[in-house]
C-alpha cells in the first residue's frame, strides 16, 4: 500500500474540471487528530509535545510529487523548497493534499503543508515575496457568545438537514438548549422508508430522500467541498465534527472529500447525541405547519398535531423541497422571491470509461479512486449547461417527495466502487421562465416537469429514460444499450422531448457533443439519460437583513438551501452556524437591552 493511501478503503475522487483546475485549491484541515497527520521529527530535531502542540508556524504550497513518490520524499521537498538542512525543520503536518492532473497521461500529487522550522523568523524575511511559503494562520473557530442563565425563550430550529443539526450544535454549544423540530423521521427508520420506496414503490410523503434526519445530503454522495469563503474557519469546526461523529481522518487534508451515504447514517445519530447531551431537544414526527405573529413579529409555530410551541426566534432550515412550508409562509406574508435554478437529467456513463479520459494510465490507482467532472458549455440560445453533482461510481436515485411525481438524484457510497458514473446535465434557467410573476411559481413549474416525468414513465415510479444516441437523433429509445441505468425502481424507455421545455432539450443537446470534445465517449450512443432532476437548488429566496433576520418578520432567520443562501452540505452547514451565531447575539442584545 501506498504510505500515503487511507487505512480504510481507497481514496475517493479529487478530479478537475473540464477546465482544469488544481483540486490543491479545495478542501480544509484542521488540527484534530495530530498524530495521525502531524509528522514529527526525532527527538535530537526538537522536542514535539503533541498533546499541546499549536505551534506550527509556516505554509508550504504547491509541492508537487509524483503519484508513487516514497513518504520520505515528503520532507525531502520542504527542505529543498525551504532551503534548510534537516536539524532545523522540526515537524509538519498536511494541509491539504489533491492532484493536477493537466499534462495528458501524467498525475502528480500537489500537497500545502504546514511546518514547524527552529528559526522561522529568518525564513519568513528570505522568502518575503513569495505566494507559497508564508506565515500559517489561526484558523481556530470561536464561538461569539454564551448564553446567560435562566434563559426565558428558547430558540427553535426547523429542520436536520446540515444547516439544521450545525445550527443546533452550535446554539447548544453557546448554552442556548434549543429545540429542534423535523417533520420526518430519525435516520434509520427514514432509510427503511427509502429504501422501501425504492424497491416497492410505496412513497411516504414525510420520510423520504428530501425529508427526515439528515436532509437530503444523507442520500448524496456526501460530498464535503464548497467554493464559499469562510474568513471565520466555520468549515474548520464542521470538518472537526464530522470526524468526532465518525467520518474519516482523510477529510481534514484531501482536496475534495466525501463520506458516502452509509457512512452518513451514523454520523448523523453521533451528532444527534452530541446536541442533546449539550441540552438541546429534538423531536420527530413534528411537522410546523404555521407560525404566529404579533405585529409581524414572531412568537411561536404550531405543529401538525394541534400543539403551540412558544418562542421569540425561530432558525428554518426546512431544505429545497419543503413546498408546503413555502406556501404557509407566504400565505403568512413572510417575504419570498423567485430565483434562478436549473433543469434537466441525469446521465450515466460507465465509471472505467470516465476514469481513463480523466487519468489516462493512473486509471484504477486505488490512491487516485474513481475520476469524476466538471463540464460547463455555453450554448447558442444562451442557455448554459452544466454538470451537477457528480457522482463517481454510484447510481441515480428516485427523490420524489411528493406523490405522483418523479424526481431524480444522484447517490455514492464511500467506495464509489459501482460500476456507472452518473452526474446532473442541468440547464440554469431564471424567473423570467417560469411563465408566472408569482413568488412560488418555480415551485409550480418544478411540479410541472416531476409530473410530465411520472406520466412518460407509466405513471408507477418508473423514471422515464432514454439512450443519447437516440436523445440526440430525436427518437424514442425501446430498451437499453451495453449500460444498464442504475435508477430504482426502474426506468421506461421513451422520448424525453417532452420532459423538459424546448429550449432545455435543444441547450442539452448542442451540450452534449460538445462534452465528448472534451470527455472522449461522453456523446455515446449507449449512455442513459434519466429524468427529471428539478432539485438542483431552491426555486425561492426567504429574503433576510445583514443580520439574517427576514427582512419584514422580525424573529424568523431563514436559513441554508431551503432558503436560497446555500448549496451543499457544507455551504449549508455554514450558514446554519453564522445563523445560530447571529439569533444567540440577539437573544443577549435583548436581555441587556
Amino acid at each position: 500500500m501506498h504510505p500515503l493511501a487511507p487505512r480504510n478503503g481507497k481514496n475517493k475522487t479529487q478530479g478537475i474540471g473540464s477546465a482544469p483546475e488544481k483540486c490543491a485549491r479545495e478542501g480544509v484541515l484542521t488540527d484534530l487528530r495530530m498524530e495521525l497527520t502531524y509528522t514529527a521529527l526525532p527527538a535530537r530535531h526538537g522536542r514535539y509535545r503533541r498533546a499541546g502542540y499549536k505551534k506550527i508556524v509556516l505554509r508550504l504550497t504547491e509541492i508537487k510529487l509524483d503519484l508513487d513518490h516514497p513518504e520520505a520524499a515528503l520532507k525531502a521537498a520542504i527542505l529543498r523548497a525551504l532551503g534548510i538542512s534537516e536539524p532545523e525543520l522540526l515537524g509538519y503536518r498536511l494541509r491539504r493534499r489533491g492532484y493536477d492532473a493537466r499534462k495528458s497521461g501524467e498525475v502528480v500529487f500537489v500537497y500545502t503543508l504546514d511546518v514547524e522550522v527552529r528559526d522561522e523568523a529568518t525564513l519568513l524575511k528570505r522568502f518575503h515575496h513569495s505566494h507559497h511559503i508564508t506565515h500559517a494562520p489561526d484558523e481556530t473557530y470561536r464561538y461569539p457568545v454564551q448564553a446567560p442563565a435562566n434563559l426565558e425563550s428558547r430558540p427553535v430550529v426547523i429542520g436536520t438537514g446540515p444547516c439544521g443539526i450545525f445550527a443546533g450544535l452550535s446554539l447548544a454549544r453557546m448554552g442556548f438548549k434549543p429545540i429542534i423540530l423535523e417533520r420526518g423521521k430519525i435516520v434509520r427508520q427514514r432509510t427503511q422508508d427509502v429504501w422501501g420506496f425504492w424497491r416497492e414503490r410505496h412513497l411516504n410523503p414525510e420520510s423520504n430522500v428530501q425529508f427526515g434526519e439528515g436532509g437530503a445530503g444523507t442520500f448524496s454522495d456526501g460530498k464535503l467541498h464548497t467554493g464559499i469563503k469562510d474568513r471565520g474557519h466555520h468549515i474548520r469546526q464542521i470538518l472537526k465534527d464530522f470526524v468526532d461523529a465518525g467520518a474519516l481522518e482523510e477529510i481534514i487534508y484531501i482536496s475534495k472529500p466525501h463520506i458516502g451515504t452509509l457512512r452518513l447514517v451514523k454520523i448523523v445519530e453521533n451528532l444527534r447525541e452530541k446536541i442533546l447531551k449539550l441540552g438541546g431537544e429534538i423531536r420527530f414526527d413534528a411537522h410546523v405547519t404555521d407560525i404566529i405573529l404579533d405585529n409581524k413579529t414572531l412568537r411561536g409555530v404550531t405543529l401538525a398535531n394541534g400543539e403551540f410551541i412558544a418562542t421569540d426566534h425561530v432558525v428554518l432550515a426546512v431544505g429545497h423541497s419543503a413546498r408546503d412550508t413555502f406556501e404557509m409562509l407566504h400565505h403568512r406574508g413572510v417575504h419570498i422571491e423567485p430565483k434562478p435554478f436549473s433543469i434537466g437529467f441525469r446521465i450515466e456513463h460507465p465509471q472505467h470509461m470516465i476514469d481513463v479520459c480523466r487519468l489516462g494510465k493512473h486509471a484504477g490507482n486505488p490512491i487516485l479512486g474513481a475520476a469524476d467532472y466538471k463540464l460547463v458549455h455555453h450554448c447558442m440560445n444562451g442557455r448554459d449547461v452544466y454538470s451537477f453533482c457528480m457522482c463517481p461510481g454510484g447510481q441515480v436515485v428516485a427523490a420524489s417527495s411528493e406523490e405522483g411525481r418523479v424526481v431524480t438524484n444522484g447517490m455514492s457510497h464511500y467506495s464509489r466502487n459501482e460500476r456507472n458514473a452518473n452526474a446532473g446535465i442541468v440547464v440554469g434557467i431564471t424567473p423570467a421562465d417560469f411563465g408566472s410573476d408569482h413568488p412560488l411559481a418555480g415551485i409550480a413549474l418544478q411540479r410541472q416537469l416531476e409530473e410530465k416525468a411520472f406520466e412518460l414513465a407509466g405513471k408507477n415510479y418508473n423514471a422515464p429514460a432514454q439512450l443519447v444516441g437516440d436523445f440526440l437523433a430525436g427518437r424514442a429509445s425501446t430498451g437499453p444499450g451495453s449500460l444498464i441505468p442504475s435508477y430504482t425502481p426502474g426506468v421506461t424507455w421513451t422520448d424525453l422531448g417532452p420532459a423538459l421545455p424546448g429550449y432545455a432539450i435543444a441547450a442539452i443537446r448542442e451540450a452534449i457533443p460538445a462534452f465528448d470534445k472534451m470527455l472522449k465517449g461522453f456523446a455515446m450512443d449507449d449512455a442513459v439519460l434519466t429524468g427529471v432532476e428539478t432539485r438542483t437548488s431552491s426555486p425561492i429566496r426567504i429574503t433576510r437583513d445583514e443580520n439574517f433576520e427576514n427582512t419584514n418578520t422580525k424573529g424568523l432567520y431563514p436559513a441554508g438551501e431551503g432558503a436560497g443562501f446555500a448549496g451543499g452540505i457544507i455551504s449549508a452547514a455554514v450558514d446554519g452556524m453564522k445563523v445560530a451565531e447571529a439569533v444567540a447575539q440577539k437573544i443577549i442584545h435583548c436581555r441587556l437591552g
